[in-house]
């Protein structure tokens, strides 16, 4: 499958990365095609790896991975241009609000009563977001046997049945089971996603340790 992963940080080279070894063809798209770590991705992997901006990506993609800065997911999509229309966006970030020092809190326009993934939906109707992943460090996210041998858990929601069943067969791939794979249900439940956060944040500051995850159990 041709894959676009935007953002160029430890998000986007992970599961860029993940997706070649699986077999995939992955764009990395950025606001310049000459971006340097877009470029050190490609140098990396050399077969199935390729740059440009974030519209030549979207273009390229059958399916979106958004690893962008969550206070800058927004306009870094819209510069997509036309390429986003139809295709599945599966949005990674977390609108962090880094202003105030660590830890960081949630940006308030996008938290509480609304999100990131649901400002994503609303501005791109034509899109179909799917949340996921962005409870957990970018190693687990690809690579969930890391720890207790992959039985924690992994939340997902959108709003098309179809966009999350495809992105669950991505999930399956890099070694989610379908029993840790907890559906939430519309997009609206990305609040509550992203609000895991906080709690992330400061158990990976007592702990010093970002390799661990939250389980459901009941």
């Amino acid at each position: 499958m041709k894959i676009a992963v935007f953002g160029t940080g430890m998000v986007g080279d992970t599961i860029g990365s993940r997706l070649i070894e699986l077999g995939h063809q992955v764009m990395m798209g950025s606001r310049n095609a000459s971006n340097e770590k877009a470029g050190t991705f490609v140098a990396k992997h050399k077969a199935g790896a390729s740059a440009g901006t974030f519209a030549q990506a979207a273009a390229f993609g059958e399916i979106i991975f958004n690893c962008t800065k969550g206070d800058a997911s927004i306009e870094a999509i819209k510069l997509a241009g036309d390429g986003i229309m139809g295709k599945i966006i599966v949005d990674v970030a977390n609108p962090l609000d880094f202003s105030k020092g660590q830890p960081a809190s949630l940006l308030p326009a996008l938290s509480n009563t609304n999100s990131l993934g649901e400002e994503i939906q609303k501005t791109f109707p034509k899109a179909k977001v799917v949340k996921t992943l962005n409870t957990m460090w970018c190693g687990l996210m690809v690579n969930p046997t890391m720890i207790g041998g992959g039985d924690h858990t992994n939340f997902i929601c959108g709003n098309d049945a179809d966009a999350k069943a495809k992105v669950k067969s991505l999930l399956k791939e890099f070694g989610w089971k379908d029993q840790n794979i907890l559906d939430l249900g519309d997009i609206t439940n990305a609040r509550g996603a992203e609000s895991v956060l906080p709690i992330w944040l400061r158990v990976w500051g007592a702990t010093q340790n970002g390799a661990f995850n939250f389980k459901v159990v009941s």
